[in-house]
């Protein structure tokens, strides 16, 4: 507890504090403060702790930050978790911070039943997509296929009117600097989440179809987990991208409108292949209890480096396994041809 000293007294911060009226506190002081203002004033002085740790603060900020979490069945989700909302926001909004391998597993670890999806996107603050959707995944299908989860159906899509297409890279560009997502996963039976999105878009390119299309990529990197596929004990760090694909589409008239049509989900090893429903549920899962959270990066930053980071790492694997394969190819042609005129030799001379 901090103090001052006067010729007189000690004045302590709780002592400043209560000469202002709670309700006042309450109504007018604390209802305007963010998630990290709040936290730090939670941690003043005893009497700041406990006006600060109120529910109905921190549902109030949790449903601004994420509209999507104002569902009933979300909410009443939230509410169980051990210091409700407080928990669920302190799990959700860092970044997450996973690039370290746990040193001991549970081989018979539970895996959840399910997992809740609430997915948010705004554009310069405007929220253009808020959306839940629950990911069943105990089923033979969910852990044998490659996990993409499609937050919309194939032929729907979002109009957005605040979204506005530029000319050339510029919309590019525009995107990259204004579009933000959050994905957050929810483990119902756990009481845990965690936020898997990079916040800003890590990458965005230009795609061209039916119209002006762009897709937005939303990458989070974290260690790898292949106790489940059998590559375990390799001496070179695994890691895996959890990345969100948001593919938005402009008409072609001119100022047409711009919709958002797909906002998918998967997560890709380093050599580039989609892991399964069961990896990528061990995986997320020691994220969410295990991983640090972080404080974000001015925008983003730490986000897009780690995921270039990613690609190079890809690239230079790509690289020396193709040399590989070229070398044993040329070993193959030299024992082929060798075989070749052994036998040729043979048949002309014995």
């Amino acid at each position: 507890m901090s103090s001052y000293s006067s010729s007189s007294s000690t004045v302590t911060v709780d002592d400043d504090i209560s000469a202002v009226p709670q309700d006042v506190i309450q109504t007018h002081i604390l209802t305007r403060l963010d998630g990290p203002a709040l936290a730090a004033t939670s941690c003043a002085s005893s009497q700041l702790h406990a006006l600060s740790t109120q529910d109905d603060l921190w549902r109030q900020i949790c449903s601004a930050t994420w509209p999507s979490i104002t569902d009933e069945n979300v909410s009443r989700v939230v509410s169980t978790f051990p210091a409700g909302h407080r928990s669920f926001f302190s799990d959700a909004f860092p970044a997450l911070d996973h690039l370290r391998q746990p040193s001991e597993r549970n081989p018979d670890r539970h895996l959840p039943n399910e997992l809740v999806s609430c997915v948010d996107i705004h554009y310069k603050n405007a929220l253009i997509v808020s959306k839940t959707h629950v990911i069943e995944t105990a089923t033979d299908w969910f852990y044998a296929a490659p996990l993409r989860v499609d937050l919309f159906d194939s032929k729907d899509s979002v109009l957005a009117p605040t979204l506005h297409g530029g000319e050339g890279d510029t919309w590019l560009k525009d995107l990259e600097e204004n579009l933000t997502l959050s994905w957050i996963l929810i483990d119902p039976v756990k009481k845990r989440a965690v936020n898997i999105s990079s916040g800003r878009a890590v990458a965005v390119e230009r795609q061209w179809s039916a119209g002006d299309v762009l897709r937005a990529r939303f990458a989070t990197i974290m260690a790898g987990d292949y106790n489940s596929s059998g590559r375990s004990g390799s001496s070179e760090m695994e890691y895996v991208k959890c990345e969100v694909a948001v593919t938005c589409v402009r008409s072609k008239e001119e100022g047409g409108e711009v919709h958002v049509r797909e906002v998918s989900m998967q997560v890709e090893d380093m050599e580039g292949r989609s892991l399964s429903g069961r990896d990528s549920l061990v995986i997320l899962q020691e994220a969410m209890e295990n991983g640090k959270r972080r404080k974000r990066g001015e925008g983003g930053q730490n986000g897009k480096v780690r995921y270039e980071e990613f690609t190079e790492r890809k690239r230079v694997r790509k690289e020396k396994k193709d040399k590989r394969e070229r070398v044993l190819d040329m070993a193959c042609i030299c024992v082929g041809v060798s075989v070749f005129f052994a036998l040729w030799f043979f048949i002309l001379y014995v």
